[in-house]
């Protein structure tokens, strides 16, 4: 956040956003060859962490996702995940506000957070995993989504995660990268419905 010590008003609570973005949402899986476009309305991408072991969670409210996968081809996988990190919701106008500051997300010189994917692979069981490149804050990661892929009417709901780790993305700076304070890991969970 915007403040600089942990004795904040936001320190009992968020203290820390979530990417996550990242959005993530991504890896995709549908049937189709083509790129398909996430129904925004029944696609969700949000995030936990934990301040001083205390749970809690947000979302992203504006996104996009462009996916191509074949279950039957998983190599043949591309998706773009585009989160817009202003979007950020922790259910707090205020802590909201503060995520957008340098020492967060630094919204103002880094508004988007990306997600690229080039191949995915089946592990079986239904179940798939999608290297990726992550960026945020500037800062471009390596990262594996793990994913289901399910038959919907009309398309293919997508459901997994991405496990980040917010100091390699320099997300907390100075006093709040301390993981005592606020945990280092951050699930990016992701439900994505890919239209036919």
């Amino acid at each position: 956040m915007a403040h600089d010590s942990p004795k904040d008003t936001m320190t009992h609570r968020f203290a820390f956003p979530r990417f996550v973005a990242i959005a993530f949402a991504c890896l995709c899986a549908a049937p189709p060859v083509a790129a398909q476009t996430a129904d925004l309305a029944r696609s969700e991408i949000s995030f936990g962490f934990k301040q001083e072991n205390v749970p809690g969670s947000g979302k992203f409210r504006k996104f996009t996702a462009q996916v191509t996968f074949d279950a039957a081809k998983p190599e043949a996988t591309k998706a773009a995940i585009e989160v817009d990190v202003s979007s950020a919701d922790l259910g707090d106008a205020d802590w909201n506000r503060d995520m957008q500051s340098a020492t967060w997300f630094n919204a103002k010189q880094f508004p988007k957070s990306t997600l690229n994917v080039a191949v995915a692979k089946a592990l079986g069981g239904g179940r798939f995993e999608a290297p990726g490149k992550f960026t945020l804050k500037g800062i471009t990661r390596d990262v594996v989504a793990t994913f289901t892929a399910k038959s919907e009417a009309g398309g293919t709901l997508l459901e997994g995660s991405v496990p980040l780790k917010r100091n390699d993305f320099k997300v907390g700076d100075g006093i709040w990268s301390d993981i005592k304070v606020v945990a280092d890991e951050v699930p990016v969970r992701f439900k994505l419905y890919l239209k036919k």
